[in-house]
């Protein structure tokens, strides 16, 4: 099982050392790029099941390529 923390910078060195203390944790920091990445996933995915769920509404395709 994988889990994302979102860890306070000036706790991180604490947390990174307790969970590398356990043999079967592996532990490493995302860059902020790929945490960057991560989020805009997330709101995507929130996005499609509002609109799924019918709390909001798509926008048409022949607007989404205007706005590229």
């Amino acid at each position: 099982m994988k889990v994302l923390l979102d860890i306070k910078d000036e706790k991180v060195a604490f947390i990174l050392e307790l969970l590398s203390n356990f043999k079967f944790v592996k532990a490493k920091p995302l860059t902020p790029y790929k945490a960057e990445i991560l989020a805009g996933l997330k709101e995507a995915v929130e996005e499609v099941n509002q609109i799924k769920a019918g709390k909001k509404k798509a926008q048409p395709l022949s607007e989404f390529l205007d706005e590229l």
